[in-house]
């Protein structure tokens, strides 16, 4: 497994400033959603309301093709999983989901623990559409716990922060 070189592409004290503006309030629903699927509703409207806000309905169709059983199926097994890889595998096995709405499930049911890829996060680290792979995401978490650790704020704060940026960034070309 080839060793991505992840580069915060502004000054870690700026953080705050990027996370703060933020423009995206929308994220309360899908984090409530995420809330009930960790007490145990593994439900179909919960999921797509962390669908919605990840994807703004880009590719509803497939995921209309899972069953009720299939989604409270992978859903119980995603928060059950014993590790981050188990986790994104088993949401992957939904039609409609990849590995950046696998993240963003796993964002809303566990913000503490999981944040999203997408490619502004990326842009923010300095990596330029990436082959999103399992092991790249992984190794992109690990990243983002490390800079999320070292920074002490949260991973909700650090997605924020690097979504922001490039945000202003595409403003200015």
């Amino acid at each position: 497994m080839k060793t991505i070189q992840f580069r915060l592409q502004f000054q870690t004290s700026e953080i705050s400033k990027y996370a703060e503006a933020y423009a995206f309030n929308d994220d309360a629903d899908a984090l409530v959603a995420g809330e009930k699927i960790r007490n145990g509703q593994f439900t179909r409207d919960n999921l797509g309301e962390i669908f919605e806000w990840k994807t703004g309905g880009r590719g509803r169709s497939r995921l209309a093709q899972n069953s009720d059983a299939e989604i409270s199926d992978a859903l119980h097994r995603a928060i059950d999983a014993e590790t981050d890889r188990v986790a994104i595998a088993v949401l992957l096995g939904l039609r409609g989901v990849h590995i950046p709405v696998a993240s963003a499930i796993l964002t809303a049911i566990f913000p503490e623990r999981f944040t999203i890829i997408d490619f502004r996060a990326l842009e923010a680290l300095g990596i330029q559409k990436p082959l999103i792979t399992l092991d790249f995401y992984l190794q992109y978490l690990n990243e983002c716990r490390q800079l999320a650790l070292q920074t002490k704020v949260s991973l909700r704060t650090l997605d924020r922060a690097l979504w922001q940026w490039s945000k202003e960034k595409s403003r200015q070309i």
